[in-house]
């Protein structure tokens, strides 16, 4: 039988030297699989998302508190080459390693993969940066909301009226550290193969093209730039939200036979068998008819009353939540989808719970994020043999 209390990446310690937002939402995930994560901080001062507040939570900002959990947080002046040597050695025993520096600050340190590598050939290393390591803009610090625009997904973001518009979560790092996770657990199958390691090289701008998926194939396809569309879809018809009785309905009919059942449902049998509407290709073209069409029916009934009947019917419908109705809905206890953890201040803090459900090595939230600094003595003590007097002295000379 398998053992509950394992976890997918027990044994796989990862070295954490990025900040910020893509970097350590990656090695959350680590984390969350099992990894033993030991984040790299700036002393007396850490990753900048501990001062990106108000809301505070004793004493540390939301942001931080978001893709920090299941790490130690070691301080380590990387400015001194004391401090550096000691990354060195830590590397040494690390089997992952994960940086987000502006490209080529790792190897001026002597901290890059070709140097590290000497000591540890079987070691993974991801680099995250804004736009790679090669190309004309290699050399360029990356931004979430830049990467936005200058990726495309601002042009097509918004009304079709209206100013591009970026979106409500820093989209282009959330999906670059999904890219960095299964990059990182990819080579690591590789490694238990081959024995070896590897670099791996991601950016956020080539994790924001990725991401216009269809849209991109649109252009490749037609040559013709995207349009905003709000919240209606290029491609699907009726697909987009529209006003009730008392709020908004989110209406997704993906094929020709939901869009018939749809018809039956809106008292509405003449539409299916208008040759106009009879395909999507044929509602697309007709979009502005027969979204007007719809639209004054939906204005008779409640969200709440119109989601009840289309569920019944197997059509795609959900409300307009806020982010806390969002949290209430009862699949998000079901799926366990909020996690309590109890902070270093004594108080429980809730977290949003790991996606993936193992049914043998389930993910967890075994620890808060780490107050700064909070396991330096420990990982220096127990994984470099480093005594008390020497930490005590690294302290004195601000190495740590």
């Amino acid at each position: 039988m398998p053992d509950k209390n394992s976890a997918c990446l027990d044994g796989v310690r990862v070295l954490d030297l990025s900040r910020v937002l893509a970097g350590p939402f990656c090695t959350q995930l680590l984390g969350d699989l099992g990894a033993e994560v030991i984040k790299i901080e700036q002393p007396g001062k850490g990753d900048d998302t501990r001062q990106w507040g108000p809301p505070w939570f004793h004493g540390e900002s939301a942001y931080y508190l978001s893709c920090n959990r299941n790490k130690k947080s070691v301080t380590i002046n990387l400015q001194a080459e004391a401090g550096r040597a000691l990354v060195r050695q830590l590397a040494a025993h690390c089997e992952v390693l994960v940086e987000n520096f502006k490209t080529g600050a790792m190897a001026k340190w002597g901290l890059g993969y070709s140097a590290l590598r000497e000591a540890n050939p079987r070691m993974i290393f991801c680099a995250i940066t804004g736009y790679g390591q090669t190309g004309p803009l290699a050399a360029r610090p990356g931004y979430d909301f830049i990467i936005q625009a200058q990726g495309g997904l601002m042009s097509i973001t918004g009304e079709p009226n209206g100013e591009p518009c970026k979106t409500g979560v820093a989209v282009a790092d959330i999906v670059t550290g999904l890219y960095a996770h299964n990059a990182i657990l990819a080579a690591l199958f590789h490694r238990e193969r081959t024995g070896e390691g590897q670099f791996i090289d991601i950016a956020l701008f080539d994790a924001q093209i990725s991401w216009l998926a269809n849209v991109a194939m649109n252009y490749l396809v037609t040559g013709e730039p995207p349009k905003r569309y709000g919240n209606s879809h290029p491609n699907i018809v009726p697909y987009q939200t529209f006003a009730t009785a008392d709020g908004y309905l989110a209406l997704g009919v993906g094929n020709d036979g939901q869009f018939q059942r749809l018809c039956e449902q809106l008292a509405l049998p003449e539409l299916a068998r208008d040759a106009r509407f009879q395909t999507n290709g044929g509602r697309i073209e007709n979009r502005g008819r027969i979204v007007e069409i719809l639209q004054k029916v939906f204005f008779q009934h409640t969200t709440a009353e119109w989601i009840e009947q289309l569920a019944a019917a197997g059509i795609p419908a959900g409300p307009i939540n806020t982010v806390g109705q969002a949290l209430a809905e009862p699949q998000i206890a079901a799926r366990e989808m909020i996690v309590e953890v109890m902070h270093p201040g004594g108080e429980a803090l809730k977290f949003l719970g790991p996606v993936p459900k193992f049914s043998a090595t389930p993910a967890r939230i075994q620890s808060p994020p780490p107050l700064l600094g909070q396991h330096t003595s420990e990982v220096l003590r127990e994984l470099l043999k480093i005594n008390e007097d020497e930490i005590t002295q690294l302290r004195q000379q601000r190495i740590i």
